[in-house]
């Protein structure tokens, strides 16, 4: 585990030093902004709840932000309680407000990436791979303003995209026993 923590700091330390700018700085903070409570996701959920073309896709992608949140921020959030990055590593400057919560897994790459990825494969390929990369952008930005490991987000990432999964999974079955239960009235 040592081993693990001196690669994940030492990635944090080198992305300080070596791809921090001034020029960067803005930019990665707005990003990383974009993720804060989920913001941009529910808004978009929101956006396709409202509309009937787009509704079973704003039913699975709230699906999908509920299940991250359940799973990552209420349960494991608290079973983990991780330190954060700037609390342990020597030199490591955030570049963002302190987080009050525990660091893994990401909350932010969590909700991102099953947001993303329960859209994904109900949208045209030009809306859903630019949200595919904003939720790349947005868990990429948690290690460049400093507030979580690279471990962190990897597993706020992959549990994402399995929750993204597992809510188109959850929709289609919903979906397949109404279909089911329509046909038995008939």
């Amino acid at each position: 585990m040592e081993t693990f923590f001196q690669i994940d700091g030492n990635i944090l330390l080198w992305i300080q030093e070596n791809i921090r700018n001034p020029l960067l700085n803005p930019v990665m903070k707005a990003i990383t902004h974009l993720g804060d409570a989920g913001i941009f996701w529910i808004l978009l959920t929101v956006i396709l709840l409202c509309f009937k073309k787009t509704r079973r896709v704003g039913i699975v992608s709230a699906l999908a932000l509920i299940l991250s949140l359940v799973v990552n921020n209420l349960c494991l959030k608290n079973l983990v309680d991780r330190t954060r990055p700037y609390e342990l590593i020597e030199g490591l400057k955030i570049l963002v407000a302190k987080p009050a919560d525990a660091s893994f897994p990401s909350g932010h790459s969590g909700a991102s990436f099953a947001a993303a990825t329960a859209i994904f494969p109900w949208v045209p390929r030009r809306y859903g791979v630019p949200l595919l990369i904003l939720a790349a952008l947005i868990a990429l930005s948690r290690l460049y303003v400093g507030v979580h490991f690279p471990t962190d987000v990897l597993a706020g990432t992959v549990i994402g995209i399995l929750l993204g999964l597992a809510a188109n999974g959850i929709f289609r079955c919903w979906e397949n026993k109404r279909v089911r239960e329509k046909s038995d009235d008939l």
